[in-house]
């Protein structure tokens, strides 16, 4: 009687790239950057270097592809609990909380991929798909509010700053998440309420009228 051969699961290339990366962002949160090598990655995955090789190159593009997937991530996050909003302050309570949550559980991993020299140009999680979050929210500030479009792009732009300020301050210093959470809410509340008091008294353009309609 001959034993039973144990057979191998064959993965799709898709799946085996993802697992790759789940392992890179694994040791890059234990051991850091500097322990990855495509041998390492290889073992861990339980293949071999030059399949490895096959879907990445290069250690750069692996970075880079696992970077762009943590803030794809991030992203899909914000956007899920930007749907469930039904007012302003909700909006931001949720998308901060979203982000301050992801941050708090793999900052570690975003703040190691980015101090890599070679991932300098993307190393602000903000940056991701911010064109489209941006117009997204000052729609939302320009109908809620009344105020002029350009200035509610200009301004949320702005603010997008804030929760990666939030976010780097949580993970080096040692404070309840929800502290941050409040204070980043109510400070981009704030900072759009005067806005729209402002807006009101000295940014709204002046409507000039004509010499007849002087006269």
């Amino acid at each position: 009687m001959t034993g039973s051969k144990k057979t191998r699961t064959r993965l799709s290339p898709e799946v085996r790239k993802n697992l790759i990366l789940d392992h890179a962002a694994e040791l890059v949160a234990v051991e850091g950057v500097s322990a990855l090598s495509m041998e390492r990655l290889g073992q861990e995955a339980g293949i071999s270097k030059s399949l490895v090789y096959a879907y990445y190159p290069s250690m750069k593009e692996l970075l880079q592809t696992l970077l762009k997937r943590e803030y794809k991530s991030l992203r899909v996050l914000q956007s899920k609990a930007a749907e469930g909003a039904e007012t302003f302050e909700q909006l931001v309570r949720q998308t901060t909380k979203a982000y301050l949550s992801y941050i708090d559980e793999r900052g570690l991993i975003l703040d190691r991929l980015a101090a890599e020299p070679s991932l300098s140009d993307h190393g602000d999680p903000t940056e991701y798909s911010r064109g489209t979050a941006v117009q997204y929210v000052a729609e939302i500030v320009h109908d809620h509010f009344g105020i002029d479009m350009n200035i509610a792009l200009t301004a949320i732009d702005i603010s997008f700053g804030m929760p990666a300020a939030a976010g780097h301050y949580l993970t080096r210093h040692k404070v309840s998440r929800q502290t941050v959470e409040d204070i980043t809410v109510a400070m981009m509340i704030g900072s759009i309420e005067g806005l729209n008091r402002n807006y009101e008294t000295a940014l709204k353009p002046l409507v000039k009228k004509t010499g007849k309609e002087l006269g």
